[in-house]
């Protein structure tokens, strides 16, 4: 199944809830509801029930509030305060640093003259000419900055003539806002809101560009909506240097028993190829009942090089078969039944055409299994497809396959045999000249496993250690199946999973002939402390007791009487170190066929090298790198480089660097690689993220993700937090 186009919300990290009523209720804050007063001061004069003044030194402590200043006067009736000289207001975290604040204390409200600030749930601090506390949540600042910097670092600050911060509407606005980063202005406006949290908001997004080469230089400004807790949109016209505007669209929605998305981009007038170019994706999941759910996943795009002229994603320009399909399933307890609808668009490359793949139209799956029915287990799997096709043979294929196991299990053994029988039925287009045809299998199999284990002791560690042999007997009689159509099926990737499966072809028109046993042995290494796999080391082969007759057109039948030596070893080598080695052997010809070798150096987060080689004989030849890796305390590197031997060419290149200040992070990344037209592409990404702000320019961050296993931006690794007794500071 083909991934929906990219999204703008989405990319973002931005979550969806189900419903305001699954929202925690709000916590009372009861700081101010007839809390005491405690007055510390080097001199301390009033009036009983009447006023208070203090000087010198003076500290007054409350629930949730405490304040320090040179003078104090407190009015009991009115139940207000004024404070003047170096005064300190601490408000449930919330720190005021001023010359004079006035407060009143039944209704939370004050003011603060030529303040400094720092709140601490918003990890935001600042300065102003005024402060106005309208709320215990709410703040308004007058030509004031703002800035989640660490002190004493004004990496970037908002410079604004008016300010307002609404906690509970997660909401902050500016008027007459300058953005000032390292002392320079980069972005002026008259108004701007952002969010207080990384909860959702309607506005426009951080505008974000770029340059590929197909498109030359792009700009994208998203205005997404938040429409309710449990929906939203984003709408997001791009602009392409050299193709025109082109507007993208996202609109996305959660129900406690549904759940979608829609994406679509429709490009007018396309000034390259002078054609109207569009892309469209649904998915949609239903859970209808308890036991019926049902899905959509509907994609669309105009032409075949849509992708390769408008993303500058690998993940998608790859893309080759875009899926229309919906399908139900019915949850019966020891049984299911699943049908779907299934096409697909296939974009071709004249270079390499490509055979679309047949419509199932329908498809009915059904799926029963009764287990320990007086030991043995009953399975029963049934198939009803419709194949179409505009070229290729058509018709209809019905398979009932009921199989019997007994299992037989004992503390180190594991014995289960199976017989089963596979009848198939086609009714095919007479159109075609080929009359129906009938398939009657007989599929008997043994498997055994057997377990060992003992302690033992590497480097001075206790272990358990496991010794695993296995095998499994297949018996499959022959019937000639040279006449059936080929629908769905192939050759099934050879591998330690195939290797213990009866049939080595997937999709139903072929079952091959077997008499062949698998012999395999597994050993693991368990660390005792946690129950966790260290390490697992596997080789397996199979024997063939007959020659292979049942074959699909145009492929060669096996010769040898041994399959190729499978061998894995993956897991965790030391505490830094991991592997994942796999090799395909051939014995006849003493050669390896296929090797893929990972090895992985992770020592800390932030810190990743992969090493990666793959090799298929007369197919590829691939090495790949890649790796993130700090160059000083705030420069980081990060990056990919894949070269195909066999072509002699390198197929992927993804370099950048990344600086984080905490407070804010840069990243440049330059990216370049080879679609399935063997065209090349070529994008550039920079980004400028302020914490807690907003981000500024296009957005490599999925693309790292997906390219740099072990990934993580470095402003999202663990930080030194605010050191609160140090704020607000000049």
């Amino acid at each position: 199944m083909v991934a929906p186009f990219p999204g703008h919300a989405q990319d973002l990290g931005l979550k969806l809830r189900l419903q305001p009523s699954l929202m925690p209720p709000p916590v009372e804050d009861t700081a101010a509801e007839d809390a005491p007063l405690f007055i510390d001061a080097d001199r301390m004069s009033g009036t009983q029930d009447e006023s208070v003044q203090a000087s010198g030194d003076v500290r007054l402590r409350s629930r949730g509030r405490t304040l320090s200043a040179d003078k104090f006067f407190y009015s009991i009736k009115d139940e207000q305060f004024t404070a003047e000289g170096n005064v300190r207001l601490d408000r449930s975290g919330d720190v005021l640093e001023a010359d004079k604040v006035f407060f009143d204390v039944a209704k939370e409200q004050g003011y603060a003259d030529s303040p400094e600030y720092y709140f601490r749930a918003m990890q935001a601090r600042g300065k102003a000419s005024k402060i106005y506390l309208d709320s215990k949540t709410r703040y308004r600042a007058e030509e004031a900055t703002y800035s989640t910097c660490e002190v004493p670092e004004d990496g970037w600050y908002l410079k604004v003539n008016k300010l307002d911060l609404n906690r509970d509407k997660n909401k902050g606005t500016a008027r007459g806002a300058k953005l000032i980063f390292k002392d320079w202005p980069i972005l002026y406006t008259p108004y701007i809101d952002f969010p207080l949290s990384n909860a959702r908001k309607s506005g426009l997004l951080a505008p974000t560009y770029g340059t590929t080469r197909q498109s030359g230089f792009e700009f994208t400004v998203p205005l997404y909506l938040n429409l309710a807790p449990n929906y939203d949109a984003t709408i997001a016209p791009r602009v392409l240097a050299r193709r025109g505007v082109m507007v993208n669209s996202e609109f996305r929605y959660l129900n406690q028993r549904f759940n979608g998305l829609l994406n679509a981009e429709y490009l007018a007038n396309d000034q390259v190829t002078g054609d109207t170019r569009y892309g469209l994706a649904f998915r949609h999941n239903h859970q209808l009942t308890q036991q019926l759910s049902g899905y959509l996943n509907l994609q669309k795009v105009s032409d075949d090089r849509y992708f390769i002229d408008l993303s500058n994603r690998l993940a998608v320009t790859t893309q080759r078969n875009l899926p229309r399909e919906g399908g139900l399933t019915w949850q019966g307890g020891w049984w299911s039944v699943f049908g779907r609808a299934q096409s697909f668009q296939t974009l071709q490359d004249p270079a390499a055409p490509l055979v679309p793949p047949y419509a199932r139209l329908p498809q009915l799956l059904f799926n029963g299994l009764r287990a320990n029915e007086k030991g043995f287990d009953i399975n029963m799997q049934a198939e009803y497809a419709a194949f179409d096709h505009p070229t290729l043979i058509t018709g209809n294929r019905s398979t009932f396959y009921p199989s019997v196991s007994y299992p037989l299990q004992r503390s180190f053994v594991n014995v289960v045999p199976k017989l089963g029988l596979n009848y198939t039925h086609y009714q095919l287009d007479q159109r075609f000249g080929v009359p129906n045809q009938d398939r009657t299998l007989p599929v008997f199999s043994l498997d055994g496993t057997m377990t060992f284990d003992r302690t033992t002791q590497i480097r001075g560690k206790t272990y358990l250690q496991t010794l695993e042999p296995r095998l499994f007997y297949v018996y499959i009689p022959y019937r000639d199946q040279s006449m059936l159509p080929v629908f769905d099926s192939g050759l099934a990737d050879f591998n330690l999973a195939q290797i213990f499966t009866e049939n080595q072809f997937v999709g139903g028109d072929r079952i091959n002939d077997a008499n062949q046993l698998t012999a395999a042995i597994s050993s693991r290494l368990i660390d005792p402390d946690d129950g966790s796999e260290r390490i697992k080391a596997t080789i397996a082969q199979r024997t063939y007791f007959a020659d292979q007759r049942v074959t699909l057109p145009n492929t060669a039948i096996r010769t040898q009487n041994r399959s190729d030596v499978l061998a894995a070893i993956t897991g965790r080598i030391t505490k830094s170190w991991y592997t994942d080695l796999a090799a395909q052997f051939d014995t006849q010809d003493s050669r390896i066929d296929r090797s893929s070798y990972v090895l992985r150096y992770n020592p800390e987060p932030g810190r990743v090298l992969n090493l990666g080689y793959r090799f298929n004989r007369d197919s590829f030849e691939q090495a790949d790198v890649s790796g993130q890796w700090p160059l000083t305390d705030r420069w980081s590197f990060v990056g990919r480089y894949t070269y195909s031997l066999q072509d002699r060419r390198t197929t992927t290149i993804i370099g950048g660097v990344e600086y984080n200040e905490g407070c804010w992070a840069a990243r440049f990344v330059m990216q370049q690689f080879v679609t399935f037209t063997q065209t090349e592409t070529r994008a550039l990404f920079f980004q400028l993220e302020f914490t807690g702000l907003s981000r500024l320019g296009s957005n490599p961050l999925e693309i790292l993700r997906q390219n740099v296993f072990g990934y993580q931006p470095m402003n999202a690794l663990p930080q030194t937090t605010f050191n609160e007794d140090s704020y607000p500071v000049r």
